[in-house]
């Protein structure tokens, strides 16, 4: 088994959020994937960008506000 850290990008709305995960690769034909730790990051990140609770979301993500800027 090996860790490789990655950069997972999430875009919630105007909001992205840029965070840090290992994936694991195995020999199966399964791999790449995630801890379940890693997936549960990922899930309380979206939900908290889905109720605009930046400072929760900012405990395990970059975030960034994304502004159109042509129509």
């Amino acid at each position: 088994m090996i860790t490789k850290p990655h950069t997972k990008i999430l875009r919630v709305g105007m909001y992205l959020a840029e965070v840090d995960i290992e994936l694991i690769k195995t020999a199966d034909e399964w791999s790449p994937y995630l801890s379940l730790a890693d997936a549960e990051k990922l899930d309380q990140v979206r939900a908290a960008l889905c109720q605009d609770d930046l400072k929760t979301a900012s405990q395990f993500a970059r975030i960034y506000h994304l502004t159109p800027i042509a129509v």
